[in-house]
């Protein structure tokens, strides 16, 4: 097994989700640099947090339309599991591999703080590890973590089951004192409708080790992994 870990420009969490995968959760990563075109040797791909080129023109605009996507592309039509975190998530919508956009939070400033999140469906390769109502004690790090989504788009996400997480208080309400930057329904994380594209604002990353103050967010990783070796 082994994940690739994409690097852009401006990607700062990469070597944190690299060592969550080798040192904690005991797997093969290696990072590999945007300009790879050739992704087929990798199981599963990360695309990290960050600032990719310095979120200009959109938070993941450019990122987006690096020659890496469509490699990124290729593994996700052949079932592979992708991750995007923070940075990532946004990447992904701007690549059209995942619905909805993220705007600037509805107070416009740099929100870096943990947050409770509810796991809403188990049925994904990424939650497998948890109970569905779970609530995960998960940091965030964005300005621009403000999901949004028409109406169809809202209703066909909750139709497919493709809401993963929500934030919620520490007892699991979803209250508007619980949402850190306005998303709709307060979605902090989705899926595809093939249910092997994962995109979330908050870091799991940065709650995978109890000496972080949180392991909760261990579970999204080592599900993935799982998840690789039974296919």
């Amino acid at each position: 097994m082994s994940i690739a870990i994409v690097q852009f420009g401006g990607s700062n969490c990469d070597l944190d989700v690299l060592h969550v995968l080798r040192d904690v959760v005991g797997v093969d990563a290696e990072l590999v640099w945007y300009k790879e075109e050739d992704l087929d040797r990798f199981d599963g791909i990360v695309i990290p947090g960050g600032f990719s080129y310095g979120d200009y023109l959109r938070a993941g605009a450019i990122a987006a339309r690096t020659p890496i996507m469509n490699s990124v592309r290729k593994q996700v039509e052949a079932g592979k599991p992708v991750i995007g975190i923070c940075n990532g998530f946004q990447v992904l919508t701007e690549s059209g591999l995942l619905d909805g956009a993220l705007t600037t939070n509805n107070y416009p400033k740099f929100r870096c703080e943990p947050t409770y999140l509810r796991v809403e469906t188990t049925e994904t390769p990424f939650t497998t590890g948890f109970k569905k109502g779970e609530v995960l004690n998960v940091p965030i790090a964005h300005m621009e973590g403000n999901f949004y989504a028409d109406e169809p788009t809202l209703a066909r996400l909750e139709q497919n089951d493709q809401v993963t997480f929500r934030y919620v208080d520490e007892k699991g309400r979803v209250t508007d004192e619980a949402n850190p930057n306005g998303s709709q329904e307060n979605i902090a994380g989705i899926v595809s409708t093939q249910k092997n594209v994962l995109g979330m604002m908050p870091h799991p990353e940065r709650a995978s080790e109890d000496i972080l103050g949180s392991a909760d967010g261990l579970k999204i990783f080592k599900s993935m992994a799982e998840y690789i070796s039974g296919r």
